[in-house]
């Protein structure tokens, strides 16, 4: 098991990790344009650039890999109907209750401080952008249970590093 979990560099594990976004619908551009969203006020001239530079930052560190592979791949196997019950039925209908999504997302969210906290906050209560178009997908389309607060946890990271960045 440990030589499969290490086969894989860092370049290939986030291609990997941004293939499996593109799977959901889910483009970097877009998560980007959240980060911009959440610091043009504070920060004149903020290009898009720039907040993609820091999107693609954030999921390159290997705690966010792993928590964006493992949070898609509950909401493949929910959507496949692959879980045991009644965590299938749980994931499945994104139960209230149920608040695993985002303590696995706030591990992305956590390496950023507690600006980064409040950014996902204000992103899983508001559900803006690309993260409507997901929360929206799990009533017709497919599971997002995760993947949702995944794109959220990422936007509210990369804003905060912005944040950090500009004091």
């Amino acid at each position: 098991m440990k030589d499969i979990l290490y086969k894989y560099d860092s370049q290939e594990l986030y291609e990997h990790t941004v293939k499996r976004l593109q799977d959901f619908g889910v483009e970097l551009i877009e998560i980007a344009k959240l980060v911009q969203e959440l610091q043009g006020e504070y920060i004149k001239d903020l290009d898009l650039d720039r907040c993609l530079e820091s999107v693609e930052s954030v999921i390159k560190k290997r705690e966010s890999i792993h928590a964006i592979l493992t949070g898609l791949a509950l909401d493949d196997l929910a959507n496949e109907g692959k879980l045991p019950e009644p965590i299938q039925s749980i994931i499945h209908d994104d139960e209230g209750l149920y608040g695993i999504d985002e303590i696995l997302t706030l591990g992305i969210v956590n390496m950023y401080g507690t600006i980064g906290l409040t950014n996902f906050g204000y992103l899983d209560k508001k559900k803006i952008g690309i993260i409507k178009e997901l929360d929206e997908k799990k009533k017709v389309e497919r599971v997002t249970t995760f993947a949702d607060d995944l794109v959220a946890a990422i936007a509210a990271a990369a804003s905060a590093r912005i944040a950090h960045q500009n004091r």
